[in-house]
C-alpha cells in the first residue's frame, strides 16, 4: 500500500471518529454524555416509596417494618395519606435519635407530628409515619427503577426540608455566604407565599450553627458560586425549569448574583439579572410544561433542572400525577434525538417525615447528611437492572455533571461526594429506550390550564 493510500486511509478514520464523538458515541475515557436532566420531586424514602417486589428480590434495601421510640416493630402498612409528617431539622433529630457514636438509632420517627388535611376521617391513623405507597399508584417508578439504575444509598445532603435541599442541588450548600461555618436549615418563615431574594421584607429563614444549634436567622437571599456558574465559565447552557418564580423550590431565587433583584432586598419584588431571565424558565398559561416543549422543538440545554407544580410533586398528602409527570419528561427525552447522549436523575429531595430504617453517613458537620431519598438514573448507559449500594447525595449529582463536562469543584458538598459511576457502563451495547406506561400522558401536562400549585408547606 503507497503513502498516499495510507495518508487517505488515516483521514478517513480521523472523519469517521470525529463523526461518532460529535453523535454522542465516545469510550469510557470519554463519555458520550451532552445533557443531564435532573429531576427533583418531593419528600419520600425508599421504604415509603418503593415496596417493589422486582427491585427487593434483586438486592434493593427496602424495610417492611421499623423499630419506634419504645423498642416496638411497626409493620410498615399502605398509606391512607390524609396527612403530611413533619420534616424540619428538628425532626430529622427526633427521627435520628444519635447515638454517643455519631450514629442515628433510626428510632424516633414516631415523635414526628403530622399534619391533617381539611376533612380528613380517622387521622392520624396508628403509626402514620410508618407507611408505604400502594405499590399500584407508582408503577412508572418501578418501571424505571427495575429498567435502569436503582440507588438504594442516595442521601439527602441536608438535615431538613426542601428550601435547603433545593439550594444544595443547585450548588452543594445552603451557607449564606462563601466562607460562612452557618447552614440555612429550614424553611423561611413566610413559606409557601414568596421566597428568595424577592421574600416580603419580614421574612426570615434560620441557621444552624456548627454546634447544631438554630441560634440565628437571616432574610433568605444568599451570596455563593453555584453549578450554573462554572456551567457559564465553560460556554454550557442550562435551564431551571420551575413553576413558579418565589416559591421554596425556585433556587436560584435566592442567589442574588443569579437574581439581581430590581431593588436592594428585602425590598425587591423582581428577578433581572441575565441568569434569571435567559435561563430560568417559569410555567405560564400558554405553556405550561415548557421543559417537554424545549424537548420537542430541540433545544434542551446542556444541563436542566426539573422542578415540579405542587399536584405532580409527590409532596404529601397523595401520590396522584407525579408518576405520570415525571414518565412524560423521561418518555419525551427517549424518543427524541436526545436519548442517544442523556443521562436523567430522578431524585426527591427529603425524606418527608417517612420511616425509613437506612442510618445516613455520621454527620460531616451540624447539617450533613440527611436520611436516605431514592435514585434512579435513567439513561443507555445506565447500568440495566443495578442496585447501586454506593453512598451518594446531591453533591454526587454535581460532581457527576462537573467530571462529565470537564469543570472544576465547587469545593461545597461536590467535593467530598462519589460521582456515580458506579451506575454507568459506558463500554455496553446502548439501552434501547421502552416507553414507560403511566395513567397521564403528555398531553395532560402541555394543556394544564390549572394554575401552577406552589409548595404546600415544603
Amino acid at each position: 500500500m503507497n503513502r498516499t493510500v495510507l495518508l487517505s486511509s488515516f483521514m478517513l478514520l480521523l472523519v469517521i471518529g470525529a463523526f461518532l464523538l460529535q453523535n454522542g458515541c465516545g469510550t469510557a475515557a470519554d463519555p458520550p454524555i451532552q445533557h443531564v436532566v435532573i429531576i427533583f420531586q418531593e419528600n419520600r424514602t425508599p421504604d415509603n416509596l418503593f415496596h417493589d417486589p422486582v427491585l427487593i428480590a434483586a438486592g434493593a434495601d427496602i424495610a417492611s417494618s421499623g423499630i419506634n421510640s419504645k423498642s416496638q416493630r411497626i409493620p410498615l402498612l399502605p398509606l391512607n395519606e390524609q396527612y403530611d409528617p413533619g420534616h424540619a431539622h428538628s425532626n430529622f433529630v427526633q427521627m435520628c435519635d444519635r447515638k454517643p457514636t455519631g450514629e442515628c438509632a433510626m428510632d424516633g420517627a414516631d415523635l414526628i407530628p403530622v399534619l391533617c388535611i381539611a376533612n380528613a376521617t380517622n387521622c392520624p391513623p396508628p403509626n402514620p409515619q410508618f407507611a408505604y405507597v400502594d405499590p399500584a399508584d407508582v408503577k412508572p417508578y418501578f418501571q424505571l427503577a427495575e429498567q435502569y439504575t436503582f440507588a438504594d444509598r442516595m442521601f439527602q445532603t441536608n438535615q431538613g426540608p426542601s428550601f435547603p435541599a433545593h439550594q444544595f442541588i443547585l450548588s452543594g450548600t445552603s451557607a449564606p455566604s462563601p466562607n460562612s461555618k452557618l447552614f440555612v436549615a429550614e424553611n423561611p418563615s413566610t413559606s409557601g407565599d414568596a421566597s428568595g431574594c424577592t421574600a416580603p421584607p419580614n421574612t426570615s429563614v434560620l441557621l444552624i450553627d456548627p454546634d447544631g444549634q438554630e441560634s440565628s436567622s437571616q432574610y433568605p437571599c444568599f451570596e455563593h458560586a453555584t453549578l450554573p456558574d462554572l456551567l457559564n465559565q465553560k460556554g454550557l447552557s442550562w435551564r431551571y425549569y420551575v413553576p413558579l418564580g418565589d416559591s421554596d423550590w425556585t433556587a436560584p431565587n435566592a442567589i442574588e448574583h443569579m437574581c439581581r433583584p430590581n431593588a436592594e432586598p428585602p425590598n425587591a419584588t423582581a428577578c433581572l439579572g441575565p441568569d434569571w431571565t435567559n435561563n430560568v424558565v417559569l410555567s405560564t398559561p400558554q405553556n405550561p410544561a415548557p421543559v417537554l416543549t424545549d424537548i420537542s422543538n430541540g433545544s434542551l440545554s446542556n444541563v436542566s433542572w426539573v422542578i415540579p407544580t405542587g399536584t405532580a410533586s409527590d409532596h404529601p398528602p397523595g401520590i396522584s400525577e407525579g408518576p405520570s409527570w415525571v414518565a412524560a419528561v423521561v418518555n419525551a427525552i427517549g424518543h427524541s434525538q436526545y436519548w442517544r447522549n442523556t443521562v436523567i436523575f430522578i431524585t426527591w429531595d427529603d425524606w418527608g417525615g417517612w420511616y425509613d430504617h437506612v442510618p445516613p453517613p455520621k454527620a460531616r458537620n451540624s447539617y450533613e447528611y440527611g436520611f436516605r431519598v431514592p435514585l434512579i438514573v435513567v439513561s443507555p448507559y445506565a447500568r440495566r437492572g443495578y442496585i447501586s449500594h454506593v453512598q451518594h447525595d446531591f453533591g454526587s449529582i454535581l460532581k457527576f455533571v462537573e467530571v462529565t463536562f470537564g469543570l472544576p469543584s465547587l469545593g461545597y458538598a461536590d467535593a467530598p461526594a462519589d460521582d456515580l459511576s458506579d451506575c454507568f457502563d459506558y463500554s455496553q451495547q446502548p439501552l434501547p429506550f421502552q416507553t414507560i406506561n403511566a395513567p397521564l400522558g403528555a398531553d395532560f401536562f402541555i394543556h394544564d390550564t390549572r394554575p401552577p400549585q406552589p409548595p404546600d408547606d415544603d
